[in-house]
Parts: structure tokens; sequence; C-alpha cells
């Protein structure tokens, strides 16, 4: 059971570094720095929006209206942070 604990930190690691990797790239396509006319920058664009734009959809509906300023990556960022804890505090019950 120790290694299934193991397994869901991981999985939460690898969603907190792609929705981590997600607001650095919109960040660097809004100031100009990347572009996505090149393919490589689109693709990896566009499968980062295909694989966050459902969980960002339904926060968003929730969320107020803030203009240009996007809460969604930050609240699944919290959540992300919030199962972890959640779980290390219960570790007793995978050992």
């Amino acid at each position: 059971m120790t290694s299934l604990f193991q397994i869901l930190m991981l999985l939460l690691s690898v969603a907190k570094f792609i929705v981590i990797a997600h607001i650095i790239m919109s960040w660097l396509i809004s100031f100009g720095v990347l572009n996505l006319h090149q393919p490589v920058v689109g693709q990896i664009w566009d499968g980062l929006n295909r694989l966050l734009q459902p969980i960002y959809d339904p926060i968003r509906r929730i969320l107020p209206n803030m203009g240009g300023l996007d809460l969604a990556p930050l609240v699944v960022i919290l959540g992300i942070l919030a199962v972890e804890i959640i779980l290390q505090n219960n570790v007793m019950l995978f050992v």
C-alpha cells in the first residue's frame, strides 16, 4: 500500500508540473517570447489546452469574472496541494 501512496503523490506532482508549465507558457506567449506559429510551440500549447480545459472550465464558471486575470490555474494548484496534504496526513491508512 505504500507504493500506492507514492504513485498518488507522483501523479499529483506531475499534475502540478503540467499546470505550472501551462501558466509559464501562457505568460511567454502573452509577452511575445514564444510564437504560436512555430509548429512545436503550437502543438505543445494545443496539447496543454486540451488537457487542462476540462479542468479549468468548471472552475471558471464558478469564479467571478476578473477581467483579464484567470484564477483557474491557481485554484487547481491549491486543490492539488490540498489533496497532497490530506494524503500525507492520512499516510497511515496506506501502510
